[in-house]
């Protein structure tokens, strides 16, 4: 699933391919702008990224569900 996340004063933001759930993402994001002092992923190679809660402007959480692949996908 692909996350897009807006950090406030940065002209790009952060993508990140990740294989954690929807929920899981939107949990970590809700306890990160509740009070904890950073939003914290894994991405889809086990790489972590730290995001201070307070730079955060937005997330963007993608889908779930993969494209199809072969050649019935044309």
């Amino acid at each position: 699933m692909d996350i897009t996340i807006g950090v406030q004063n940065l002209p790009r933001e952060l993508v990140i391919e990740s294989a954690q759930s929807a929920d899981e993402v939107a949990a970590a994001v809700e306890a990160a702008l509740g009070g904890k002092s950073t939003l914290e992923l894994t991405d889809a190679r086990g790489r972590r990224v730290i995001v201070p809660s307070a730079a955060i402007g937005y997330v963007e959480i993608g889908t779930e569900s993969k494209g199809p692949v072969g050649f019935g996908a044309i």
